[in-house]
């Protein structure tokens, strides 16, 4: 068969599946198998071992282990500190509840690498809190669900562990060109709060003394040390990124079990429970989507795809716009797990023949794959945010959409400035990023 009919037979049946309700990870691996069979060079069972491949990786124990940190440090309490901290460094400003939203989703971003747990923990809290306060129920819910997407960004990051372990990309490196683009979109979102508080005349905090202020940051320095921890970990050379999920984990245990002590065996249980099942989900995706992704490398598709596009020319800009607009189409529709094994392979190549820096595409990618959080039908951050506000997606679509377009400001600053997205990770890994 040629790439261009498996690539009909591949992405048709896919389609179908998706629109007939089937699981994404299962109709990644349904898809495989008409092609398997017509093909009298494979056999099925090469699906299974090209599963079993993917699954048979140290780096994507990181996964699980990432998970239960964040778990840990939701049991421990942890959002509760971090809500104090922010209420002290910028509940004062206008729209205070706002504000604190942002910064506690910025501060918990560094602690989780998951955003449906920071949408989760963080909604848990803030919407309840944001609603007392006299806060429009849409705009709380879409606030919490848009500044939730920091978490995959701002490292530690659950789908930077996936891209650099799938594509082979320095993930040092992709965690600390995270940090710039993470801390633009925090900032963006506190300019739409405070126009929104100006206008709606939303409450404020008055403004903390310096004992409170050194109150709150006592209680949540421990925690706030977690990125540094583990940042400063893999880019000294101490461990790697599995390894710093690990020492994530043991610290959430330390903090919970010994400083405050909120951390018992129900608890430890339930978060165990919680990290394996959605550990689970993720790895099968990871199973089939590698599969899927061999059989596109196997039939050369994405080299059908780069001879496509490259008679349009362009270069390092365009492909960034290309990569962006592929990654925030299909975020809208399914996980971004199997969205970065098949978009991600598919576009490499194509990003390799420009000069394209690898951590600059990648960045790209797991940006806009990110925002697919908030955009239906899928949306998984709005829809965890809707529930907890109690209200439907429809009625917070509006709100989402207005702070929906600093994001892609945010994303435009990363796709046309790649040497500032790549200044941190070239001062502080000068011999691994050039």
């Amino acid at each position: 068969m040629s790439p261009t009919e498996v690539a009909i037979i591949l992405f048709g049946l896919f389609a179908v599946l998706v629109v007939l309700r089937v699981p994404v990870a299962f109709a990644l691996g349904l898809a495989c198998i008409p092609v398997f069979f017509i093909d009298e060079r494979l056999t099925p069972f090469l699906l299974l071992n090209e599963m079993m491949k993917s699954y048979n990786s140290f780096l994507l124990l990181a996964i699980p282990f990432f998970m239960l940190a964040a778990n840990l440090m939701n049991s421990a309490g942890i959002t509760d500190k971090l809500v104090n901290l922010s209420r002290v460094l910028v509940g004062w400003l206008p729209g205070g509840l706002g504000h604190v939203s942002v910064v506690v989703s910025m501060l918990f971003a560094g602690i989780s690498g998951s955003s449906t747990a920071e949408a989760a923990g963080v909604g848990g809290v803030l919407i309840p809190a944001m609603k007392k306060q006299g806060y429009d129920t849409p705009f709380a819910v879409s606030l919490v669900a848009c500044a939730a997407v920091m978490g995959v960004i701002i490292p530690p990051s659950i789908l930077m562990v996936v891209w650099g372990g799938v594509i082979s990309v320095s993930i040092g490196g992709l965690f600390l060109a995270g940090v710039l683009p993470g801390l633009l979109m925090a900032i963006s979102f506190m300019v739409v709060v405070y126009i929104y508080a100006k206008r709606r005349n939303y409450p404020v905090f008055a403004k903390p003394s310096f004992g409170e202020m050194a109150s709150a940051l006592g209680q949540a320095i421990l925690p706030i040390l977690t990125p540094g921890i583990i940042i400063g970990g893999i880019v000294g050379g101490f461990f790697t990124p599995t390894e710093a999920s690990v020492v994530a984990v043991l610290y959430a245990m330390f903090l919970g079990m010994l400083i405050y002590r909120k951390l018992g065996l129900a608890q430890m249980r339930e978060a165990l429970y919680d990290s394996g099942r959605f550990a689970a989900i993720s790895l099968f995706c990871i199973g089939t989507a590698s599969a899927f992704g061999w059989l596109l490398a196997y039939f050369r598709i994405p080299q059908l795809f780069v001879d496509m596009v490259s008679h349009w020319g362009g270069g390092v800009i365009s492909v960034g716009l290309i990569t962006a607009f592929c990654f925030l189409v299909v975020g809208c529709f399914i996980d971004a797990i199997p969205a970065i094994i098949i978009v991600g392979t598919i576009l490499a190549p194509l990003a390799e023949s420009v000069g394209m820096h690898p951590i600059h595409f990648a960045i790209i990618g797991v940006i806009s794959i990110a925002y697919g959080l908030v955009t239906p039908p899928y949306g998984l951050c709005l829809m965890i945010a809707c529930t907890v506000g109690g209200i439907k997606i429809r009625d917070a679509i509006r709100d989402t959409l207005i702070l929906f377009i600093p994001m892609l400001l945010v994303l435009a600053v990363v796709i046309l400035f790649p040497d500032l997205m790549l200044w941190l990770p070239r001062l502080l890994m000068p011999t691994l990023v050039n």
